[in-house]
């Protein structure tokens, strides 16, 4: 038999593993500091946490790219997967991706969420809309189903922003192995999307009434992209996409062809050129580009109150890169970059400005973290 101050021991030892499965306490975060920001651990546990959305009530969704869907509570806490996910195709850089709440999520408590969807041995990008009652998901509808030639596991795009008129963007990527269909308007690979939230198409569409192009398309030439949002106060629609050995930021308007794959500022794996150069009439420029790439991924303006000097800036993560980066505008053009959180070493998959004015950040790992940033003491 235990004694009992042996036997309390152990309790309280099991307590916290209990605890700490399910993500960081409130009581006891682990925090660091590095270049002037404290980074605290907020939850622990996610398998290759993809995306995150603040809800009204404190919490916030949380997608797993394995295909879990996770509520996490304001002390950090996971929940048990929600129910009611579809079939995914989880395989290679595919699975459950973005979240996404609807203008309206308080009252009709609506949500959207895109992913690797199976068809035909492979798998393509879709977007579904869903209603969340507690931890299960109920009237699920896919939205919008990508057409043209399938994913084995590469190059989904998939993040979401919904605007103020009450569409949808999404951004596809383009399978990897089929580059040249980003430049064919016949089918969704390599595009952005505008849709409504019902998957309805909005008649000021570009390609609405042109023969032989899908009417959901709203640019084309794109290859890989995982951020996109809206500049606050302008609605500008801003986009990053993958490179390949390099990566570049775009302002997104209606009908423009970006160049992928005729023209880039990056070149193959093997170090081979892609295309025909860096510049083509009739495709439009990078605002900005990285040569080597950082994989940039996810995309945020801060608009919080903790960072004044940083209001307006864009963060993006960086998943090769293992970094946040902050970009400095003026008007639209990217001014200076700064790198933060190298010493950290984590990829970093998404950054949301958050409604406590933090910083929030996901890594990409087995292990993956959700990560707070605020101010060091000073």
């Amino acid at each position: 038999m235990l004694h009992t101050r042996t036997f309390s021991r152990v309790l309280a030892s099991l307590t916290v593993l209990v605890l700490t499965a399910g993500g960081a306490t409130a009581q006891q975060p682990r925090e660091t500091v590095i270049d002037g920001l404290n980074v605290a651990t907020f939850a622990t546990g996610l398998d290759h946490p993809w995306s995150l959305a603040f809800m009204p009530d404190g919490n916030m969704l949380v997608t797993e790219r394995p295909g879990r869907l996770r509520i996490v509570d304001k002390a950090g806490r996971l929940s048990m997967p929600v129910a009611g996910l579809p079939p995914l195709f989880a395989r290679g850089q595919g699975g459950l991706l973005d979240v996404a709440l609807d203008r309206d999520f308080a009252s009709n408590r609506t949500i959207y969420f895109c992913f690797a969807d199976p068809v035909d041995g492979g798998g393509r990008t879709s977007l579904a809309r869903a209603r969340l009652s507690g931890a299960r998901l109920g009237d699920m509808k896919v939205i919008f189903r990508q057409q043209g030639p399938v994913s084995t596991g590469n190059h989904w795009g998939c993040r979401i922003t919904p605007t103020a008129d009450g569409n949808l963007f999404l951004t596809t990527g383009d399978h990897f192995v089929h580059r040249d269909q980003a430049q064919n308007l016949g089918n969704h690979l390599g595009k952005i999307i505008r849709i409504r939230t019902d998957g309805s198409v909005p008649p000021d569409n570009p390609f609405v009434n042109r023969a032989g192009a899908l009417p959901e398309i709203w640019s084309y030439g794109h290859r890989n992209a995982q951020g996109a949002a809206l500049e606050p106060g302008t609605g500008i629609y801003w986009e990053h996409e993958h490179g390949a050995r390099g990566g570049e930021i775009n302002i997104l308007q209606a009908g423009k062809n970006y160049g992928w794959p005729v023209i880039t500022y990056g070149v193959d794996y093997s170090g081979a050129k892609i295309g025909l150069g860096t510049a083509r009439e009739g495709m439009e420029q990078p605002v900005y580009y990285w040569d080597p790439s950082i994989a940039p991924s996810g995309m945020a303006f801060y608009e919080g109150d903790l960072f004044p000097q940083w209001r307006g800036n864009m963060f993006v993560g960086a998943l090769a890169g293992k970094m946040l980066v902050r970009l400095e505008l003026d008007g639209r053009k990217v001014v200076r970059e700064t790198r933060l959180l190298r010493r950290l070493g984590e990829r970093i998959r998404d950054v949301r400005s958050g409604p406590d004015g933090a910083l929030w950040l996901l890594t990409d790992a087995s292990d993956g973290r959700i990560l707070r940033l605020t101010p060091a003491p000073q």
